[in-house]
């Protein structure tokens, strides 16, 4: 997964902040789905790795349940990064509680998560009612 993340994370369009992020979703199915970010002067138009992936499962047809676990690597970075609020609301929405979130560094280094301990108080359908 690490050699796949470096080779993705070259396609990122990041001229604002340099920071090139790649993530991989992995389907129950076993299929992939990679995403970059894309970064754009309007900075509100810019799209996370992590949403970029996972949308394009949605877009595929994929549907809630259907997500098994996702892998997501800053390439500029010897830090392990997390997604951002925006990112773990859309990741609170599809994957199971349970699902699996591995966050690595550019060093190869890795950190794994649960879906519930990245969100812990997650925003959804209960609170539209």
């Amino acid at each position: 997964m690490i050699e796949e993340l470096l080779e993705l994370g070259k396609n990122s369009y990041s001229p604002y902040s340099q920071f090139r992020v790649a993530a991989i979703v992995v389907m129950k199915d076993g299929n992939k789905f990679r995403g970059v970010n894309v970064e754009n002067a309007s900075y509100g138009a810019t799209i996370c790795a992590e949403r970029s992936g996972i949308l394009s499962a949605v877009s595929a047809g994929y549907k809630k349940g259907d997500f098994k676990e996702l892998h997501i690597m800053c390439l500029d970075s010897n830090k392990i990064s997390t997604p951002c609020f925006m990112c773990r609301q859309v990741i609170s929405e599809l994957f199971d509680k349970d699902a699996i979130v591995t966050c690595y560094n550019n060093n190869g280094e890795s950190k794994e998560y649960k879906v519930s301990e990245l969100c812990p108080y997650p925003f959804d359908e209960d609170d539209l009612k």
